[in-house]
């Protein structure tokens, strides 16, 4: 196994690595601190972000956020990812697994960090993969890192017949094992449900059958973050959401729709105000007079352009816009 190519973006690397059946995609990457690019009044977070300048981080020792790919490609076919055109979803093993964090600590010679983010999102649906259950349990038994924060994103796919399986599974984790130090993200982008069918290619499971396998579940420590990636025709209603997600146990995340290459095919966009938090403040607004905690987050031009957000494969054909070094 070894590293094929490594390209420096302004926030850090996205590596293209050898897995045991084939290519996988990861990062390494710091961060801007809160204060830069999120706005979250529950956190005291409260200044209106408009435009993220790129400039100083912070060191890897203070935060990393080490991402990476549960799967070879992606069959969820949603219409905003470039992941699919890797090819259809294949497991990565937990040889795989693991080795993508330790090339990425490898870029570096760092031996402890504050705070070790490790997100399973890069490329795949996590939640078709069981080794992400196995890995997370190995990282909270290792000794050679503290703070590791795992996090898992999904999509909920209604044809996982182990779905349900999964996310108690992995909450058992967040709760006992990382003593509520770990993260789940239900990415729901729109409560319409007919805009839900077309944004995940009928792979999703609907906000009912989403409630229906939460139904039992509480969280401990950090609340559940239901995600909202904004475009311009999405109908986010707060109280069609309040039907299925207690305040109490979910908060919600707003984003932008980041310019992939399949946004710009399907004619999605968060056109009005990308980087500026006026096209935010809306929804922000409503979904905290529903009761929910709420997270906006802007992201930087360069962090973009280095194709290193969410949707975004350089396996996919796609190129960073911007380098560093």
């Amino acid at each position: 196994m070894k590293i094929i190519e490594n390209i420096k973006v302004p926030t850090g690397n996205i590596l293209i690595v050898e897995g045991e059946h084939g290519k996988l995609e990861c990062l390494s990457l710091a961060d801007y601190g809160k204060a830069k690019n999120i706005k979250a009044d529950f956190l005291g977070f409260t200044d209106e972000i408009n435009g993220v300048p790129h400039g100083e981080l912070l060191p890897l020792t203070e935060k990393w956020v080490i991402t990476i790919s549960t799967q070879y490609g992606c069959s969820m076919n949603c219409n905003y990812c470039d992941v699919p055109k890797v090819g259809p979803g294949k497991n990565a093993t937990v040889g795989d697994l693991m080795s993508q964090v330790l090339w990425a600590q490898d870029l570096h010679e760092i031996t402890d960090t504050k705070r070790l983010n490790i997100h399973f999102a890069r490329m795949g649906e996590p939640t078709f993969n069981p080794n992400v259950i196995s890995v997370a349990c190995m990282f909270a038994e290792g000794k050679a890192w503290t703070n590791v924060h795992p996090v898992v994103s999904t999509m909920m796919p209604r044809k996982n017949k182990n779905l349900k399986e999964f996310i108690q599974a992995w909450m058992y984790i967040k709760n006992h094992i990382y003593n509520g130090n770990a993260g789940l993200q239900l990415s729901i982008n729109t409560t319409s449900a007919p805009q839900r069918e077309k944004a995940f290619g009928g792979n999703a499971c609907t906000l009912s059958e989403i409630s229906e396998i939460m139904r039992d579940i509480k969280p401990r420590g950090r609340k559940i973050t239901l995600n909202f990636a904004l475009a311009d025709e999405y109908i986010i209603d707060p109280q069609e959401l309040l039907k299925y997600f207690n305040p109490d146990h979910y908060l919600c995340k707003i984003t932008p729709m980041h310019e992939t290459n399949s946004c710009v095919d399907n004619n999605i966009h968060t056109s009005e105000g990308y980087n500026l938090y006026q096209a935010y403040k809306p929804i922000e607004e409503d979904l905290k007079a529903a009761g929910y905690d709420v997270i906006v987050f802007v992201p930087s031009l360069e962090e973009d352009l280095g194709r290193i957000t969410c949707g975004n494969a350089i396996l996919s054909g796609s190129r960073p816009e911007i380098h560093c070094g």
